[in-house]
């Protein structure tokens, strides 16, 4: 009997001795291995920076009187500066338009169309869609010339590095033009080609 309690105790130590091969210490923990966090970044090329360029296009213009319009070609140059704040660019800028649009049948001509833009849009790819206002003048060969205003929007396509070509719809107005009593509104198309740097 004494040989049979023997035999089972050696068997439940036996049985018990992987359990006990490691000790009495706990198991060590595998480090957690944490990814990093890869954080947004704005798409596209940077738009800080100058640029100097060109637009042509047509131009349509009315006015407070019934039947006095015209519509004509319009075009000239741009020069501006814009900051690529990631996703968002703003910019300021000059267009300076020439063209001969005749008022008929007032026989008035639209001679020159300068422009002090401000502008904010948002990258798409290599491009920027944007909305665009500010300050505009018209001068006229009967009429003199006179101040208002401008809205409108935008497309501008990067080529390259230093290439971008656009396209752009802006409404002008002008309320009793160089005290005339006569009130101008002027819709003009333009695609722009800039240089930048």
């Amino acid at each position: 009997m004494k040989t049979s309690f023997y035999s089972a105790v050696a068997v439940t130590m036996l049985g018990a001795a992987p359990a006990l091969a490691g000790g009495l210490t706990a198991p060590v923990a595998e480090p957690v291995v944490v990814e990093p966090v890869v954080m947004a970044t704005s798409v596209g090329p940077n738009w800080t920076g100058g640029y100097l360029g060109a637009q042509i296009g047509y131009g349509d213009i009315g006015t407070s009187l019934k039947g006095v319009e015209g519509d004509g070609a319009i075009g000239g140059l741009i020069a501006g500066y814009d900051y690529d704040l990631g996703n968002w660019v703003i910019g300021a800028g000059l267009d300076y338009d020439w063209t001969g649009i005749e008022l008929e049948p007032a026989a008035v001509e639209v001679e020159e169309v300068m422009r002090v833009k401000l502008r904010g849009g948002y990258k798409i790819g290599n491009g920027l869609a944007y909305l665009s206002g500010g300050y505009a003048k018209a001068k006229t060969d009967v009429l003199g010339n006179d101040d208002g205003y401008f809205v409108g929007a935008g497309y501008e396509h990067r080529l390259s590095d230093r290439f971008s070509l656009g396209g752009e719809v802006l409404y002008h107005k002008f309320d009793d033009f160089n005290d005339s009593g006569i009130d101008v509104d002027a819709t003009t198309i333009q695609m722009r080609a800039a240089f930048r740097f």
